[in-house]
């Protein structure tokens, strides 16, 4: 069976055609535009991309389009896609990483809500977060919400547009829709936070059964393939990132190196042990607990035009000229405008570097940044019900061999580096082998989610990293970040 696997990433749509032992027959890759009117706001053209979706499935399918049997889905998560009965959008998607509801949160959090709410949910609300999109449109744009009839996800946009189905996976409603505890919807949660006008606009949650839909003519149309072909709505990008490296059991985990840092581990149950921090979601059943951080390959591309350097590969070369702790130098990496959110929350979080001299040049500068990455990840998975024996990696920083070791010294842990480039496409495949075949989600996993290399902890560098994280700590501490 010929699947094509479609992963609607932030900036870049992938389209990526696989045979049935999962082998890539063709890959696109289509930009897509994020629109900022204002500072803080991060939007997109909803009509805009869906015709960047055609673009790049037309492109992947070139002299192939008749062999495709089915497709399936998986994108970016959280925000607020607006679409009226018509299904024609309401504006534009306000997005993950919008910053217009931060002080609705700030709000929130003051008066308990929003560690109300993760009680119920297992997840902390961001600004980002559906329930505080839908916040801020009620106060400000509440004509708006008015001339919509549903608020989905990206995938639920895409499987709209190809099904004319209204649908939300079980991942994307994680936050803020399930109760944690029953794995239904959590009616009081619009109260909690105020949005009762917006309960009419979710859309229907679909059970594990219920995910797949069929290509209408005029989406087949659009997209060049042939219409009746079974479409199915995968979970989110980084749910779908953990089904593609097979980090599917109990214990199992995975760390996404992308523009940010997000490290997981899968569950057989929810776990709310770190309150107020993280989130889970809702995984055919499991429970992926998630840690999403806002630092990542953007703090590497940050400090490599800092330093004149063309590309993160050369600033991998620097680090591995520089001893393991970069003769003292240590940098937060706290680079982002809404600061921090795994695993602590403090949206004034900055970066910083300290112990800085004239001893110190370009390599290790670049070593500190390498290391100081890995030192998040290690914390968030500290933070995590236990600490995996090994850590399966994906993402664009996981093609960096020395990201890669530095990560295993400072874990003490093997790090996995997946087979695959596309592996939210191929974690997409898996879940659609899932739903179309029935088969077992840990056998099709471990079939598909390949590894490509072994990275194995150096003890007597984990050792020495442990004294300079609990140093990093301290410095995170006197700079007045919250952990």
């Amino acid at each position: 069976m010929t699947i094509l696997g479609i992963d609607i990433g932030t900036t870049v749509i992938k389209a990526v055609v696989f045979d049935d032992d999962g082998t890539e027959r063709a890959t696109s890759r289509e930009p897509s535009a994020v629109l900022r009117p204002v500072p803080g706001h991060s939007e997109q053209n909803m009509a805009a991309l869906w015709e960047a979706i055609a673009v790049a499935v037309r492109k992947a399918c070139a002299g192939i389009a008749d062999s495709i049997d089915a497709i399936t889905l998986t994108g970016q998560g959280d925000g607020v896609w607006l679409v009226d009965a018509q299904g024609t959008p309401v504006g534009n998607a306000i997005l993950w990483n919008d910053a217009r509801a931060a002080s609705i949160v700030e709000r929130w959090t003051g008066e308990g809500r929003i560690a109300e709410g993760f009680a119920l949910n297992g997840s902390r609300t961001f600004a980002g977060a559906p329930n505080a999109i839908l916040a801020w449109l009620a106060a400000h744009e509440p004509e708006r919400l008015e001339r919509a009839h549903a608020a989905l996800s990206c995938t639920g946009f895409a499987f709209l547009r190809m099904t004319g189905r209204l649908g939300m996976d079980r991942s994307d409603a994680s936050l803020p829709f399930l109760d944690i505890r029953t794995g239904a919807v959590a009616e009081n949660m619009f109260a909690l936070f105020g949005i009762e006008s917006a309960h009419r606009l979710r859309p229907p949650i679909l059970a594990d059964s219920d995910r797949a839909g069929t290509l209408r003519d005029e989406a087949a149309e659009h997209l060049a393939l042939r219409p009746g072909l079974p479409v199915v709505l995968a979970p989110y990008d980084i749910a779908c990132m953990a089904l593609g490296t097979g980090a599917v059991a109990h214990g199992q985990a995975s760390a996404i190196l992308g523009t940010t840092v997000c490290s997981q581990i899968m569950l057989d149950r929810p776990d709310v042990a770190r309150q107020g921090i993280g989130i889970n979601i809702d995984v055919f059943g499991k429970t992926l607990r998630a840690f999403p951080s806002l630092v990542g390959c953007e703090v590497m591309d940050w400090m490599s035009g800092i330093m004149g350097i063309p590309s993160a590969a050369e600033l991998d070369i620097l680090a591995l000229e520089a001893p393991p702790g970069a003769n003292g130098l240590v940098f937060l990496p706290y680079m982002s405008p809404a600061g921090e959110r795994a695993p602590f929350f403090d949206p004034r979080a900055r970066g910083s570097l300290f112990g800085l001299s004239f001893r110190h040049d370009r390599r290790d500068l670049a070593r500190a940044t390498l290391e100081a990455l890995a030192f998040v990840v290690r914390d968030c998975f500290e933070a995590a019900p236990a600490m995996p024996n090994e850590i399966r990696v994906c993402g664009g920083g996981a093609r960096s061999d020395a990201w890669c070791q530095i990560v295993a010294d400072v874990t003490g842990v093997d790090v996995l580096r997946a087979e695959a480039r596309e592996i939210g496409a191929r974690g997409a495949l898996v879940a659609a082998n899932v739903v179309l075949h029935g088969r077992s989600l840990r056998e099709e996993a471990a079939r598909l989610g390949t590894i490509e290399m072994r990275f194995s902890p150096d003890t007597r560098n984990t050792t020495f990293y442990t004294d300079v994280l609990r140093h990093f700590r301290e410095l995170r501490r006197a700079a007045g970040i919250e952990a």
